[in-house]
């Protein structure tokens, strides 16, 4: 599948077979009744779906700023949805280990904890410098019987976690599932991870007319990839009336500065030369810490549907400190940099993808001073 001219499959022709079982697989559970009901289970009485909405009354005096809490989900992120609907998928596959990248920590913990609840054997791949700066998650992958490699190439982050996830699947292709973490990657990994963050978007919009009586005026979500930004504009994406508007990290705004290239399977908008070689991305948050993006988004930005802007590192610690300090709530660094961008619009009915808890994050945030 294609968004206009993002996405496809820019793969070695050894994976074409694995993409055509997976896409093959993910057709036929799309419209298999059985398939929905395993994970609508599996949401309400192990991820504990539906997830709250708060709102968040002295954030932004003068707006009503709904928080969807992802940060409650099981594990602390909305990885989770994606994980296990993609471990179901893995099952009908027939595959029993699985591989997989992470940055923030957050998909790795996901992964771990879905293959410890199927019985699955799984590797994670991690950046050393995310190893660092996230080291209780690779406690908690480790915990759940994950193993953690550490990649210690290139900027030793999220990319060059990916990149090996990828070598290994290619190694391991008859045997291997590569449960990806985020909308981005060849056909049809883009499209199956939306769908599965989907349950996002879809509830929160239930949940915001029971409320209020009305639709938003905005939503916002932090892109890195683009899972989470992706599965909350999914629930609106028909009402024109409503703006979605993604944020990026100021060192990380493929959509902003980006230009076309090939990232991992995938052409979509990444932040490269004029030659298309990759440049390295920066954030202080692990999870936006990724030099390209989800190919819809790059279509959702073409065709105006949604817009994309940026927040720096410390603007996102600025909305960090502001949350826990007037909510009560710890978010995590990366939808701290949507919060971060609140005041800039006019709006008054707000709606907020929190990703994520900060626990993850406090050793960096304390770091920051």
């Amino acid at each position: 599948m294609t968004y206009g001219d993002w996405g496809g499959r820019y793969v070695p022709e050894t994976l074409i077979p694995a993409l055509d079982e997976l896409a093959a697989a993910w057709e036929t559970a799309q419209s298999d009744d059985v398939f929905w009901a395993e994970i609508g289970e599996l949401g309400r009485n192990y991820a504990g779906r539906p997830t709250p909405m708060t709102l968040a009354e002295r954030f932004a005096p003068g707006k009503r700023v709904y928080l969807k809490r992802e940060d409650l989900l099981h594990t602390g992120a909305h990885k989770l949805n994606n994980a296990l609907g993609q471990a179901v998928l893995a099952r009908r596959l027939g595959k029993q280990r699985i591989v997989a990248e992470t940055g923030a920590g957050q998909h790795g913990v996901a992964t771990a904890t879905v293959c410890a609840r199927f019985g699955y054997d799984c590797v994670v791949y991690m950046g050393s410098e995310d190893m660092r700066r996230q080291r209780p998650n690779v406690e908690r992958m480790e915990l759940l019987g994950a193993e953690v490699r550490s990649v210690e190439f290139g900027t030793r982050t999220l990319k060059e976690a990916t990149s090996e996830a990828i070598r290994d699947w290619i190694t391991n292709v008859e045997t291997t599932h590569y449960l990806i973490g985020s909308c981005v990657g060849p056909s049809p990994y883009p499209e199956l991870v939306r769908e599965l963050q989907a349950v996002i978007g879809r509830e929160s919009r239930a949940q915001l007319l029971e409320r209020e009586g009305r639709l938003p005026e905005l939503v916002l979500a932090s892109v890195g990839g683009g899972s989470n930004a992706i599965g909350m504009f999914a629930g609106f994406l028909e009402d024109d009336g409503v703006e979605l508007v993604g944020v990026e990290a100021a060192g990380a705004a493929s959509l902003g500065t980006g230009r076309p290239a090939v990232l991992h399977g995938a052409r979509s908008s990444v932040l490269a030369d004029e030659d298309g070689q990759v440049a390295d991305a920066h954030s202080i948050s692990a999870g936006l810490d990724y030099p390209g993006v989800g190919p819809e988004h790059a279509w959702l930005r073409d065709t105006g549907r949604a817009r994309y802007v940026t927040a720096t590192d410390d603007e996102a610690l600025g909305a960090f400190r502001r949350l826990t300090r007037t909510e009560g709530i710890i978010p995590a660094l990366e939808p701290a940099h949507a919060l971060a961008r609140i005041d800039d619009f006019d709006a008054e009915l707000v709606l907020v993808c929190l990703s994520g808890r900060g626990d993850k994050d406090l050793a960096e945030v304390l770091a920051a001073g």
